[in-house]
């Protein structure tokens, strides 16, 4: 009777349910009868909406098997909803997902890794079904949390272990797939989610580096690798997710990353770190890439009082990233990336000072390293900012040259620098030093078309600034960069040392013919140029690398900007030069001064080859014989040797062994050459970057002077402490008798300059030139009258009176006249 009623009970439910309990068997080792299921299909797809009835009665028979451990049933009924899942497509499908996603997080509760995986499994397959409609309502806050808890498993048996966080990887890959793929993909974006998501593939990514010891990222591995390699899966998962990221959530993306390397402690060492960075930015867009070198600065400053070695695994990531991204978009973030390091350039030095200032007197260990592991972070800094620039267009390169050039910090002034008040001279020195070590990275390759592009006047001002600098080291950056700037046909490598070339044709040097532009150029900034060179060579602590330089510099200048005029500047400064080693009014030590002389030889030689002048050439070449034989320590081969034996004393009177001014003119007048000019001697501009370099031959530049000019081309200079009058005009017109008394005035001023404090020099200056002023003012208000037959004018400026043959108005006194 039980049995008829059971029938009859039977016959009586619902139709759906006795098709989904004829799928299983009596035995689940039988597995779900197929005849059964396909019915049970065919229902589904027949009656779509009878699918939400099917998934409730599935997931009610699945929640009861797992409570009873019936694992048998288990697999059975999720066969079966996936196999529901392939094969509907409607929109009831919605109602009968939730049931599915109910059954799949039963499946992840459990403790059996078995259930977990197949629960995974299942999840995955729904993952790649591509529904019809978004759900609105749906979210994976749960699978998030689970999936990434099953990433970090702990089994004690390795194989279950890594079977259960290969199944969380693929189970985070197929909430990303489902999630950004569907219309609210914002939700997967989210802080919370990130923050499990992004920290459970790099703990994969980092347990397997740590046994391969892989150093970057890896090469694509087989698909049968996939499965069975935790790592080379999160990895793929990762730059999948990376891949997906638009510039709004890109945020969330990245910022576990840092977490998780501070976390860790994974910036030193940090060859994890840059293969995860690696990782980022060949996996997102690349008009994305200045978004992650912002947020690796954003971290850089986060971290700016860490350890040296933090920060200079930072910066190394950094410099890694901005490689990838030289070749793609950085526009936006150009100014902020050097703002930024050159920031932390300063930093990293007062920590450097600081440390040795908090341990003077008693050097240890530790404060040595400290001072070594900043030496690193500069260096990586200054790394960085030379490879960025190095990868950027010309137009913005010449920008950040600019840019680096407005932060070198010059002694005696705060504007348009990093801010050294805190860090002393020394200080100062060092982030000079580092400033211009970054400006020759950067310059390294740029190749101009014109001269005035490469040294624009606002750029050339303060970089020859540092080359009068009491300190070697500051002074051979400049010419180099100076050499990077100039050299735009590769000729430095061939100039390298200083010698005396037999040959200068062997060298093959390239050149072009010299542009209207550079000609334009050399006529406003020639004397520039030739004035740092001149001053270059008078620094007491100048270095065998120093003259090499120099050298150099005049070689470059004569190959890329030299017409017939500038030849004769050249030719003039060189004279020059060697004047500096033969008078020796600076008291230049032995060495210097036969320093000088080998740089005037060496350089006359090259220029008197490269203008192929057969007289001139024959001058050149029996001074350096004679040399050879009488007194080899003027030829820069002898006297950069170890071991030279330098001379007591120079004698001016042996004509022999200098370069004379005469035969020069006379060998290159016969050539067409004009060398009238030749017969006046270089004289230095007057300027007052001396004193921004703290020279100790201030007064030669900041001293006012009134030159007058005569007719005949002889110059007078009247000091300006004596006080400007009508009858000193008068007297400095007058030439005769005054040369002695001159003289003393210039001492006397030299003195004054050099003993008395600068405050008070500036304010005498000051007060001169007002009155200067003054003078000229009641000159000009007196009455004028037109002269009948006009000789000669003389105009007056604040420096320089010069006589002129144009027209003038004769004042009331009859032996001055006023233009």
């Amino acid at each position: 009777l039980s049995a008829g009623v059971c029938c009859c009970c039977a016959a009586l439910r619902p139709r759906y349910k006795r098709l989904v309990d004829n799928i299983f068997p009596e035995d689940p080792k039988d597995g779900l009868v197929k005849a059964d299921m396909e019915k049970l299909t065919f229902y589904a797809v027949s009656a779509p909406e009878k699918l939400d009835r099917i998934g409730a009665y599935l997931a009610e028979r699945l929640s009861r098997d797992v409570v009873r451990h019936r694992y048998g049933y288990v697999l059975i009924a999720m066969e079966a909803l996936d196999q529901l899942l392939m094969a509907c497509h409607s929109q009831s499908i919605k109602p009968f997902v939730e049931s599915f996603l109910h059954m799949v997080a039963k499946l992840l509760e459990s403790g059996e890794p078995k259930l977990q995986i197949l629960g995974t499994n299942s999840f995955v397959k729904f993952a790649n079904i591509e529904e019809d409609t978004p759900s609105y309502h749906r979210r994976y806050d749960f699978f998030v949390s689970r999936f990434s808890a099953m990433c970090h498993s702990c089994d004690p048996d390795p194989e279950i272990q890594n079977g259960i966080r290969i199944a969380g990887i693929r189970g985070i890959q197929g909430v990303v797939r489902k999630a950004v793929n569907d219309e609210l993909r914002a939700t997967i974006w989210e802080p919370q989610h990130m923050d499990k998501i992004v920290p459970s593939l790099l703990f994969n990514m980092h347990k397997i580096e740590d046994v391969d010891s892989r150093v970057g990222p890896p090469s694509s591995p087989a698909a049968g690798v996939k499965e069975e390699n935790p790592s080379v899966l999160a990895e793929n998962c990762f730059r999948e997710l990376l891949g997906r990221a638009t510039y709004g959530n890109m945020n969330s993306a990245v910022r576990p990353v840092f977490a998780h390397l501070d976390h860790h402690r994974l910036w030193d060492p940090n060859e994890f770190a840059v293969s995860c960075f690696k990782i980022i930015m060949y996996s997102i867009q690349a008009q994305y890439s200045h978004h992650v070198i912002q947020e690796i600065l954003g971290h850089l400053d986060i971290r700016k009082r860490d350890s040296p070695r933090v920060r200079a695994g930072i910066i190394q990531v950094l410099l890694e990233a901005v490689a990838i991204a030289a070749k793609g978009s950085i526009g936006p973030t150009v100014l902020e990336v050097f703002n930024t390091l050159l920031k932390h350039l300063c930093i990293s030095v007062d920590f450097e000072l600081g440390d040795r200032r908090s341990s003077a007197g008693s050097a240890t260990l530790s404060t040595s390293s400290k001072e070594s592991d900043e030496r690193i972070v500069q260096n990586a800094i200054i790394q960085t900012i030379g490879f960025f620039g190095s990868n950027l267009p010309d137009y913005q390169r010449s920008e950040i040259m600019m840019f680096i050039m407005s932060k070198v910090p010059v002694l005696g002034t705060t504007s348009k620098s990093l801010d050294p008040s805190n860090l002393g001279d020394l200080g100062t020195r060092r982030i000079q030093i580092m400033l211009l070590r970054s400006l020759l990275m950067v310059t390294s390759g740029y190749k101009a078309t014109t001269i005035s592009n490469a040294l624009p006047a606002p750029f050339l001002d303060p970089l020859l600034s540092p080359s009068l600098m009491e300190d070697s080291e500051l002074r051979q950056l400049v010419l180099e960069i100076l050499h990077n700037l100039i050299d735009r046909h590769d000729n430095r490598a061939k100039l390298r040392g200083i010698r005396i070339i037999p040959d200068v044709s062997d060298l093959k040097i390239k050149r072009d013919k010299i542009s209207r532009q550079d000609v334009s150029f050399m006529k406003k900034h020639g004397q520039q140029l030739y004035r740092h060179i001149y001053l270059g060579c008078k620094e007491e602590d100048n270095v065998q690398k120093n003259f090499e330089l120099l050298f150099t510099s005049l070689a470059l200048t004569t190959i890329e900007l030299a017409n017939e005029e500038v030849v004769i500047d050249l030719i003039r400064l060189a004279i020059a030069l060697q004047d500096i080693a033969i008078i020796n009014e600076d008291n230049l030590p032995m060495f210097n001064r036969c320093g000088v002389m080998a740089l005037v030889a060496a350089y006359l030689n090259f220029l008197s080859q490269m203008i192929a002048v057969p007289a001139f050439c024959q001058h050149v070449s029996k001074v350096i014989e004679t040399r050879s034989v009488e007194a080899a320590y003027f030829l820069p081969e002898t006297i950069f040797k170890d071991k030279c034996d330098l001379p007591k004393s120079l004698e001016k009177d042996e004509k022999d062994l200098f370069f004379l001014t005469n035969k020069i003119a006379e060998s290159l007048g016969g050539s067409g050459y004009n060398v009238e000019r030749l017969s006046v001697p270089y004289v230095p501009q007057v300027t007052d970057e001396d004193r921004l370099s703290r020279r100790k031959s201030i007064v030669d530049t900041v001293s006012l002077q009134v030159d007058i000019l005569s007719g005949n081309g002889t110059e007078d200079k009247v000091d300006n402490t004596e006080e400007i009058t009508f009858e000193a005009l008068k007297k400095a017109i007058d030439n005769n008798g005054l040369e002695e008394q001159e003289k003393e005035k210039r001492r006397l001023v030299i003195e004054k300059f050099q003993k008395a404090p600068f405050e008070e020099i500036a304010a005498q200056c000051e007060t001169k030139a007002n009155l200067l002023h003054d003078r000229l003012a009641q000159i000009l208000e007196l009455t004028i009258r037109p002269p009948p037959s006009p000789s000669g004018t003389m105009t007056i400026t604040s420096g320089h009176a010069h006589y002129h043959s144009v027209p003038v108005y004769e004042m009331k006194f009859p032996d001055l006249c006023v233009y």
